[in-house]
């Protein structure tokens, strides 16, 4: 009888191990990079290779860090909401072309609208690792400092930017 107890033991702590991830929302992933500087990188920018984006570029001023690719289904969902941010100046967009084609992201660029005041070019991935990305899109707020003080895992919507990223970014602008 005790021969059948640990097998049996082992498959319920396995199971209930599996519907506990059932039921985990992968959009709450706690990253442990919140409250962290950003990590510091130098990449090409996406429309002129010969100049360069770096985490300083990103300091002086809350902003939006979004990780895109012309490869991605769920980028295309959230574009629209980017660039109306951008449009209404609501907050500075950066964004962080990862693992693509510079053609094709150009490309997308020209079709969809660019809502970033500049995009970096990361076709290796190597800042996408060090951010800890695992799947686009992405999006980090980081603030005046340079700290990244939320993660955004999946497609932004307007309901994300006004219960999460809005009230954040007025706390970190002092507007509250």
């Amino acid at each position: 009888m005790s021969r059948y107890l640990i097998p049996l033991g082992l498959f319920l702590a396995l199971l209930a191990l599996l519907l506990y991830g059932l039921h985990t929302d992968p959009r709450r992933v706690p990253s442990p990079l919140i409250g962290k500087p950003l990590p510091d990188f130098q990449l090409p920018r996406l429309k002129d290779g010969d100049a360069t984006v770096a985490a300083r570029d990103l300091q002086g001023r809350v902003s939006l860090l979004n990780i895109w690719a012309s490869w991605c289904v769920s980028c295309r969902h959230e574009h629209p909401l980017l660039l109306e941010l951008a449009r209404r100046r609501e907050i500075a967009i950066y964004g962080l072309n990862y693992k693509d084609e510079r053609a094709a992201a150009l490309q997308w660029l020209r079709d969809l609208g660019d809502p970033y005041r500049m995009s970096a070019f990361d076709p290796a991935g190597g800042v996408g690792i060090d951010l800890g990305v695992y799947g686009v899109p992405e999006t980090y707020l980081i603030d005046a400092q340079g700290v990244i003080r939320y993660k955004h895992i999946g497609p932004l919507t307007q309901r994300d930017w006004e219960r999460h990223l809005l009230p954040l970014i007025k706390k970190l602008r002092g507007t509250i």
